[in-house]
């Protein structure tokens, strides 16, 4: 059998060669902007959605970060019925595509919700104390947040699993011997540890959701992409208008990941100390 070459490993001190190319590929752009009044203009109707997809991104990781950790708590639960749970839930909804999910909530599951909720406030609603509530008064946008928080819940709870589960379990059952009460050994001991694992991958949806909160616009959100679609519908610029969407979602997921990469960094360097 004939050798196979070894991979070739990136050392951490090569010169980041492919972000110089990335910031004179954002310079270029930025200056053909600058240059052209079409690109321009299209530059200046897209970056109108910037603040949605930015607010729509951090609402639903922030929302979704808190139900994945619920999630993942009853799954490493000492009773099966909430481990179950915890399991059908995780499974079921990283079956489902992100888009499929949207339309469900949006569509199916915000109805509901309406309905359900006049059912509960019929009292009220018969002596003229509440309105009843209509479908519209359901935004969109929360419609598209509620989907992207269901969706990514599931897997952000298998991060934190693996994270919690890679603590040692020696330094658990020491804790307990101290008497620590569950939740002072899970803030005091796992958690602590634990981040140094869940961060990067969790970093890593953080980037992704910036990039699937870009399905908000099917629901006519006035998103980033929905601002784009409509300029090129109307204009028939299809070329420069996507060309321009395309270039502001590169500069938000490269620039954050970046940043997180940074942070990532410095966690290492502040732990490593300790382990010397």
């Amino acid at each position: 059998m004939a050798m196979q070459p070894a991979p070739v490993r990136q050392s951490e001190g090569d010169y980041p060669w492919w972000l110089v190319a990335l910031v004179l590929f954002a310079v270029a752009i930025a200056a053909v902007i600058v240059a052209n009044d079409i690109y321009a203009q299209v530059f200046l109707t897209v970056v109108n959605g910037v603040g949605v997809t930015v607010f729509v991104t951090l609402v639903a990781f922030l929302l979704a970060t808190v139900l994945g950790l619920a999630i993942a708590l009853l799954g490493l639960s000492d009773h099966i019925a909430l481990r179950q749970i915890a399991r059908f839930y995780i499974e079921v909804i990283r079956g489902i595509p992100m888009l499929v999910l949207l339309f469900y909530v949006a569509f199916v599951g915000a109805p509901a919700f309406v309905a359900l909720s006049n059912v509960i406030a019929a009292p009220l609603i018969d002596r003229g104390w509440v309105q009843p509530m209509v479908v519209r008064d359901f935004s969109l946008m929360w419609r598209a947040i509620i989907a992207l928080m269901i969706g990514y819940a599931a897997f952000i709870a298998e991060i934190f699993r693996a994270g919690i589960q890679s603590v040692d379990h020696g330094q658990i059952e020491a804790a307990k011997a101290l008497g620590l009460s569950r939740y002072q050994r899970f803030r005091l001991v796992i958690f602590p540890q634990a981040i140094r694992v869940i961060f990067p991958p969790l970093s890593n949806d953080f980037v992704s959701m910036v990039k699937d909160s870009s399905l908000v616009s099917v629901l006519g959100v006035s998103d980033i992409t929905q601002m784009g679609k409509v300029y090129a519908s109307g204009s028939f610029r299809f070329f420069e208008t996507y060309s321009i969407v395309a270039y502001v979602y590169l500069v938000l997921t490269i620039g954050l990941s970046l940043v997180l990469r940074r942070v990532e960094a410095r966690m290492r360097k502040n732990v490593s100390p300790h382990r010397r």
